[in-house]
């Protein structure tokens, strides 16, 4: 049995996806959630920026002492070096490789679509995990830099005629791809999933990057044995860099639910930009 809560860390709302499906595999786990609202949005930001923000989130969360930290980002994901994360004493993961080995599974042409912010489909990360494991791989990306201020200013119904514009604009590189699979490399994208799948001309399976992290969450806590004891009743704590009152207002879209609980204002930038445990 381990207490320690587990660490989240994204740039600002779209990490609450993740939290939402850990909250349902996993009850009896405490949570610390850090969103980045201040620097809001990562995607569009040099490799280096990203990597001295991601640094920062890392340290506030390993100061909460907690036994696991996920990057709930699918920039960070797909641009934080190996070094840094090989650097931690914990248990790593960030959204690209559940996300990768769930959409290697389930395509049945080995024809996968990614879509993510510009700083996601510039790295070429997906890409090159999907062939690591599926050699036969042709990947289509589109980066989708819309999306996220969309969704964050609360354009997320079918009906939206704004987002809909949007996406068939982003989506119709895809035409005639024959891709079955399409990985939703940002944790916004899953908020506007209907939108995207009316937007593609064929039946393709969405992966939904939250749900797999959390699988993977499960499967590396069970392994490593630090799973909370099972009659606990997991609670989340959540921090941000901005506006606290905006984040409980919005952040109930991501979540699913109502975020019970303060919310509590952090100054993210005097932390180290290096790792420090």
């Amino acid at each position: 049995m381990d207490k320690r809560p587990i660490g989240v860390f994204d740039s600002g709302l779209g990490g609450l996806t993740v939290v939402k499906e850990l909250k349902k595999l996993l009850p009896h786990e405490d949570i610390i959630y850090f969103g980045d609202t201040g620097r809001v949005p990562y995607g569009t930001r040099s490799k280096e920026i990203i990597t001295e923000y991601a640094c920062q989130d890392i340290n506030f969360l390993l100061s909460h002492d907690v036994k696991m930290i996920i990057a709930a980002c699918g920039t960070v994901s797909a641009v934080l070096p190996q070094s840094i994360i090989a650097s931690l004493s914990i248990p790593f993961t960030g959204i690209l490789l559940p996300a990768v080995q769930a959409a290697c599974a389930t395509s049945q042409n080995a024809r996968i679509g990614v879509i993510g912010t510009p700083a996601t489909i510039k790295s070429g990360a997906y890409g090159r995990a999907i062939r690591s494991i599926r050699s036969d791989a042709v990947v289509t990306g589109n980066a989708c830099p819309l999306f996220v201020p969309l969704v964050e200013n609360g354009y997320v119904k079918r009906s939206d005629k704004v987002t809909s514009l949007v996406a068939s604009d982003y989506l119709k590189i895809f035409e005639g791809s024959g891709i079955d699979t399409m990985i939703l490399g940002c944790t916004h994208f899953p908020i506007i999933r209907d939108i995207i799948s009316d937007m593609l001309e064929q039946d393709v399976t969405l992966i939904n990057p939250g749900e797999e992290t959390a699988r993977y969450t499960a499967a590396k806590l069970t392994k490593e044995h630090i799973l909370n004891a099972p009659q606990h009743e997991g609670n989340c704590r959540y921090y941000v860099s901005d506006a606290p009152e905006s984040f409980s207002e919005y952040g109930s879209l991501f979540l699913g639910e109502q975020i019970g609980g303060h919310v509590e204002k952090v100054d993210i930038g005097q932390l180290p930009a290096n790792i420090t445990k």
